[in-house]
């Protein structure tokens, strides 16, 4: 157990009930950052605040946490001078007019599903371009954010757990590889994973979830609220809500006397999303399992605004270069508030590295594991690491080690293990307000984030009741 033990846990749950009560995350993060560094510098509040400052401009010099916000802010630059070429418009009105694809609120959400499933190099990748390309179409058919919100969240991290070809997999290939050069277990790390994806089954159990709330179209809890809000009022986002990025700013509207396209679009996606695997092979040095995923979005969507810049300003002409800097400066500005945001999860996440939060939450399942329900409680343990820490990449860091050693001990069956820690992990992910991926896919949705976290709790709760199930069920047939 840590020096501090329980005073680990406060750092993120004043940071939860921060977010909670004052719906602003950005100052809920601040709060928990203070509370950490409090406790760290033995109680002395004016040394927590000066700590705290100084620790959130600290992490920028981290170069992945760097590239990351960099992203963040790029990002927005493609999503603005994409709208602004009439690409997103031309590529809605070829898919909701000349093939008539796209006409009615059920299809307009799976187009948002579908680009989750087949856009699986990175889940903030795949949040931004499902929300950024549907958000018209949903909002035309009267679809409030909070369910735009729920559906990016809801394939982003799942697809991305399921399907290793991306960072996700080279993080856990890694850390499989790192017990296996230990002694702890033997055989082949990829092998291993790829065994270990049936057992996935929150993230399998929250696509099917995702996919008949879409084609039955019923909805429950809060975010049955919110959707007859949209449809009786057409108000899609609620009354004195607080949406991340600006909604002017980023309205997706084709700049005066362009006509739309639907290839400014196409092109520059495809870009970005073909850059990201070689951007893994190139940083894993010809191996993608290898590859740094901060390094591959980094560079992906630098190669995108320069695709941007040469196709709109230099083949096309529809751009000068003037207005193409000043679209780029208009998204990346936009984007300003999400950067900031993403700094304070990355400096909270830094905050309870140091505690020993996860690792104390870790502690307190020992004496308590079974090879029949050691499964379930490593996902249950999981699942309140990531809701903690507001990450999951942190959270399969520390309990891959321990799952796997705990599996070896109590003779469980280990691919079974492995899929508890990824359920669990993307699980507490989701039902997280201080998770940078439901931040991400709030910002993409254009949705209030506290209300994008409380719409999609309950159907989150409901993914991972019938996931415990399952690692019970299993943990029993397999022992």
């Amino acid at each position: 157990m840590n020096e501090y033990g329980f005073l680990s846990i406060l750092p993120p749950l004043i940071a939860i009930i921060f977010a909670i009560t004052t719906r602003q995350v950005f100052i809920a993060l601040f709060a928990g950052i203070v509370m950490g560094d409090f406790i760290i510098s033995g109680y002395s509040l004016s040394d927590a605040v000066i700590g705290s400052v100084e620790r959130s401009i600290a992490i920028l010099a981290e170069a992945w946490v760097a590239k990351t916000i960099v992203f963040a802010l790029l990002v927005g630059s493609v999503i603005v001078l994409i709208s602004a070429s009439g690409g997103i418009e031309g590529f809605i009105q070829y898919i909701s007019h000349k093939k008539k694809i796209i006409k009615s609120k059920r299809s307009s959400l799976f187009l948002t599903y579908i680009i989750g499933l087949i856009i699986f190099v990175e889940s903030s990748i795949t949040a931004l371009i499902a929300g950024t390309v549907s958000r018209p179409l949903t909002d035309k058919y009267k679809v409030s954010r909070e369910k735009l919100a729920y559906v990016c969240d809801s394939t982003s991290a799942p697809v991305c757990s399921l399907i290793p070809l991306n960072a996700w997999g080279a993080l856990l290939i890694g850390l499989i590889t790192t017990q296996i050069n230990a002694g702890i277990i033997s055989g082949d790390a990829v092998y291993i994973l790829i065994q270990s994806i049936p057992f996935n089954f929150y993230s399998i159990v929250t696509l099917i979830v995702v996919f008949i709330i879409i084609y039955k179209d019923k909805d429950f809890g809060a975010m049955k609220k919110a959707e007859m809000r949209a449809l009786t009022t057409g108000k899609l986002i609620r009354d004195g809500s607080n949406p991340i990025v600006d909604e002017e700013v980023m309205s997706l509207k084709t700049d005066k006397g362009i006509k739309p396209d639907p290839w400014r679009m196409i092109l520059p996606i495809t870009i970005l999303i073909l850059m990201m695997p070689l951007g893994l092979y190139l940083s894993g040095d010809g191996n993608i399992f290898k590859g740094s995923g901060t390094s591959a979005i980094f560079y992906s969507v630098l190669t995108t605004l320069l695709f941007c810049g040469i196709y709109y300003v230099g083949v096309l002409k529809i751009f000068t270069l003037n207005t193409f800097m000043k679209h780029l400066n208009r998204g990346a500005g936009a984007m300003f508030q999400v950067a900031a945001v993403l700094v304070f999860a990355f400096a909270i996440g830094d905050v309870t590295v140091e505690l020993g939060t996860g690792k104390y939450l870790a502690t307190l399942s020992e004496g308590f594991l079974s090879p029949m329900f050691g499964p379930a409680v490593i996902f249950l343990l999981a699942s309140l690491i990531s809701f903690s820490t507001g990450t999951s990449w942190g959270t399969f860091s520390i309990m891959i080690p321990i799952a796997l050693q705990m599996g070896v001990v109590i003779d469980a069956h280990i691919y079974l293990m492995i899929g508890a820690v990824v359920s669990g992990g993307v699980f507490g992910d989701h039902c997280s307000p201080i998770s940078d991926t439901s931040i991400v896919s709030s910002m993409a949705a254009g949705s209030d984030h506290i209300d994008h976290v409380n719409t999609q709790l309950q159907y989150a709760i409901f993914s991972g009741i019938i996931a415990v199930i399952l690692f019970v069920m299993f943990g029993v047939l397999l022992r």
